[in-house]
């Protein structure tokens, strides 16, 4: 089944900060649709985990060849041979399984998962997604399965903060970093905001909702069509 995530319109929060990483995690696992099979990205995305609740029978997948995965294990839960592809331990839900490295591969690629959630160090407003490396010469570039999700999943959901240390915006007409996948974002979560992404020839960013900003201030800061 194929999810379509629907707009829709416009919620500004101007009386409050921006979403620290815990706030955006929560925010992400309540847009995940009830009885998706989801794949966490390595780093920030994995706290998403620690926000679903039983209630939406989400089920985990990890490449290293898990279905089921639970949060992040602690004391007495942690289990050396049970983690997720970050190599941070994790707890397992009822009915969990595990299988070849390989099998896990062919799930992504087969287009057997809902959604991903990825990070990113530039998404385009075409939903062009740059994640892996940064192009610089001492930058160590980190592929992992971030290609194959970024193609294979149904839904791709960014996370990441909007701007760089610089100021500049991770919203870009046109991706400088190379590329993971062309056009394959849905969304983008963020500190500030969330975008849907129009991936017509046309390109353009919907704000579905604001954090300690409003849009025509984030406009002002953002080289990109908003609607």
């Amino acid at each position: 089944m194929t999810l379509h995530v629907p707009s829709r319109a416009t919620v500004e929060h101007v009386d409050r900060s921006p979403l620290d990483r815990r706030e955006l995690a929560a925010v992400i696992a309540r847009d995940i649709p009830t009885g998706s099979y989801v794949n966490l990205g390595i780093g920030q995305p994995t706290t998403v985990a620690e926000y679903l609740s039983p209630e939406a029978e989400v089920v985990l997948h990890t490449e290293n060849g898990m279905l089921g995965m639970g949060g992040e294990a602690v004391g007495d839960e942690v289990d050396a041979d049970l983690t997720n592809a970050g190599k941070v331990p994790v707890t397992e839900t009822a009915g969990a399984s595990y299988f070849h490295h390989a099998d896990s591969f062919a799930m992504m690629r087969g287009g057997h998962l809902d959604v991903c959630v990825l990070g990113a160090f530039q998404v385009s407003q075409y939903g062009d997604l740059a994640n892996w490396h940064t192009g610089a010469a001492d930058a160590i570039p980190a592929v992992g399965g971030a290609m194959d999700l970024a193609i294979g999943a149904k839904s791709v959901f960014v996370m990441m903060n909007l701007f760089a240390k610089d100021g500049t915006a991770k919203l870009v007409p046109q991706c400088t970093y190379p590329l993971t996948g062309i056009r394959c974002v849905s969304r983008v979560y963020t500190d500030h905001a969330i975008f849907a992404i129009d991936s017509t020839d046309d390109g353009g960013l919907h704000v579905l909702e604001t954090f300690g900003i409003s849009v025509s201030a984030l406009a002002e800061r953002m080289s990109v069509p908003l609607h």
